[in-house]
């Protein structure tokens, strides 16, 4: 679940433990270094399959050596892919006994996507024609709703 704060920031309810978005800084929007540091890490082939694979099964964590058998790597290989990704504000992780179980943090990657269009047409509309558009309809998604 989904909380949004106050201070625009999102904290996630899993299985009894809270996780902050890492993505933001103190005034609540991503920052360069940040922005640059996460389209590294998403520029990696092995990295863009695991997140893409943890977006699709949003909300559901998956375990990390999952996520290594659908990259076809290694479990040590996939551990520091994943260590990447979650150092960049992409994806969240939790200790399900001996297994780490990992979710995208979509918070991060909007973020992200905010700091890539924040500026987009700077305040010429027609550069950026629909690209909003577009953008909602590649997402075949509905969006979350948040109860209370």
């Amino acid at each position: 679940m989904v909380i949004q704060r106050a201070d625009n920031s999102e904290v996630w309810r899993r299985r009894g433990v809270i996780c902050l978005s890492s993505s933001v800084d103190t005034s609540g929007r991503m920052d360069e270094s940040k922005s640059i540091e996460a389209l590294m890490a998403l520029a990696q082939p092995t990295r863009l399959h695991a997140f893409r694979t943890l977006v699709a099964a949003h909300p559901d964590p998956v375990a990390a050596g999952e996520i290594a058998r659908s990259c076809n790597v290694p479990h040590n290989t996939m551990s520091t892919h994943l260590a990447v990704l979650t150092r960049a504000g992409l994806l969240t992780s939790s200790r399900d006994g001996r297994s780490m179980l990992y979710n995208a943090d979509l918070a991060g990657f909007r973020d992200l996507v905010a700091f890539l269009t924040r500026d987009c047409c700077l305040g010429r509309p027609e550069i950026c024609a629909g690209l909003f558009e577009q953008l909602d309809a590649d997402c075949a998604c509905q969006p979350e709703t948040v109860n209370g």
